[in-house]
């Protein structure tokens, strides 16, 4: 028996362990000592809603929506879809003012139902097929990044009307970490490498089409970027680059989109940009480039989607089993794992794990979170620190799960992907339901 147990009161003086670098803002421990997030239990949600499940609090993403708006009143902010694109999120978003990039024509499909002004939607991708720009072109979309000469050729034809488009460069700026996120380096899949004969000729073959207006140029530098000095240079570069097309077919581009890939903390300690640092660096490197080159500032777009969605999300699960391997790991098997949760397997990211439905006061544990597919590397967390007296049917809560959760989400093992539940002001709601055994049986053709 603990002094809890013993004076129940002592409860609501409990501080939060709960650190707030990586938990959405309205996250606390109730009376009770079970964890809520807009003022709905966690635990209740798992018991409603069943696990694995994502948590998604509305608040939390209109609330960096306005932040970003905030740092950058003159700029065009375009939440990036592929970081979680469902209509909820299209709709918040909008609604706070913010436009809509898209990378498929699912998601421009997902856009567009959500009632997103076609003006306000950017087309992204390196691999656009003739049906996606044609659904594109049809829609109306405001901008289409052009990836390739190829998709020169395809939108030339497609065009019946002016279209305007961005070129996408690699300015070559190489911010490090994992080799899958690194889209600044000229050798890599994305866009035209600068200064480049291909990019020349991207610019130049646009221009010759009377449908395609080119309005300005595109870059992507990475994911995970905490260092806004690096905003800094590609501005320098991407604004020469946009004095040279002026000096060799006398067009003055209007438009530059600095892409996103601002970092998020998923662990306490861990490093995050700080927006108003970068809002600075971008102003002071967009006046200086401006004034060497003697160029008229472009309208400065940006593009985040991870910092505007992974906090506000927090993945529960139910504690399946505890093993404790002699002389080795003592492992907790969880009901998900990297059908839910790919990006440990993909990038080795790492994550915090807490107990949901109660606050442990008593000894702790070192523990690895398992996953239940049929994987040896299915593991969420390890080496985290968990209740001792851990037991199964427990819930557990993995917070900063927001962005390229649901994205990358799979039915390994004929496992149907969890919902999406919405919580704010103290009430829930499903926003998209548990994919079942039914769903994927319906793929199937007799």
């Amino acid at each position: 028996m603990t002094l809890l147990d013993i004076f129940p009161s002592l409860r609501t003086g409990m501080p939060s362990r709960l650190d707030p670098a990586v938990w959405p803002r309205d996250t606390h421990y109730d009376g009770d000592g079970r964890i809520t997030l807009g003022g709905v239990a966690l635990a209740d949600i798992a018991d409603q809603y069943g696990t694995a499940t994502y948590v998604l609090d509305e608040e939390e993403v209109r609330t960096r929506c306005r932040a970003y708006r905030r740092a950058f009143p003159e700029a065009e902010i375009i939440y990036a879809g592929k970081a979680l694109m469902i209509k909820a999120i299209a709709e918040w978003v909008t609604q706070e003012g913010l436009s809509v990039d898209v990378c498929s024509a699912g998601e421009l499909a997902v856009a567009l139902a959500a009632g997103v002004d076609p003006a306000r939607i950017v087309m992204h991708g390196n691999g656009k097929s003739f049906d996606e720009l044609d659904a594109a072109v049809r829609a109306g979309v405001g901008r289409i990044v052009v990836d390739s000469l190829t998709e020169i050729t395809l939108l030339s034809a497609l065009a019946t009307e002016p279209q305007r488009v961005l070129v996408r460069l690699s300015p070559g700026i190489d911010v490090h970490g994992h080799p899958a996120v690194r889209t600044g380096v000229l050798d890599q899949k994305f866009g035209f490498p600068l200064g480049s004969d291909a990019a020349n000729e991207a610019v130049a073959r646009i221009l010759r089409q009377p449908n395609l207006r080119l309005v300005g140029f595109h870059c992507h530098l990475g994911s995970q970027i905490h260092d806004p000095d690096h905003y800094g240079e590609a501005v320098r570069r991407m604004v020469a680059e946009m004095a040279h097309v002026r000096q060799d077919h006398g067009v003055i581009l209007t438009e530059l989109d600095l892409g996103g890939g601002h970092a998020v903390a998923y662990r306490g300690g861990d490093a995050e940009m700080n927006i108003a640092e970068l809002a600075d660096i971008i102003e002071d490197a967009l006046d200086a480039a401006c004034a060497r080159h003697h160029f008229p500032r472009p309208v400065i777009a940006l593009e985040p989607g991870r910092a505007i969605v992974a906090r506000a999300g927090v993945t529960l699960y139910r504690v399946l089993s505890i093993k404790h391997i002699d002389g080795g790991h003592t492992y907790v098997t969880v009901d998900g794992g990297m059908g839910d949760n790919s990006r440990v397997a993909l990038y080795g990211a790492r994550y915090e794990v807490v107990v949901a439905n109660r606050h442990p006061t008593g000894p702790q544990m070192t523990a690895t979170v398992a996953g239940r597919y049929c994987e040896a590397g299915d593991i969420l967390a390890a080496d985290i620190r968990l209740p001792a007296d851990l037991r199964p049917g427990e819930v557990l809560a993995v917070p900063c799960t927001g962005a390229y959760h649901h994205s990358l989400a799979s039915a390994y093992n004929s496992v149907g992907r969890p919902p999406i539940i919405a919580v704010r002001g103290g009430r829930c709601r499903e926003l998209i339901r548990r994919e079942t055994t039914a769903d994927l049986m319906a793929r199937e053709v007799e």
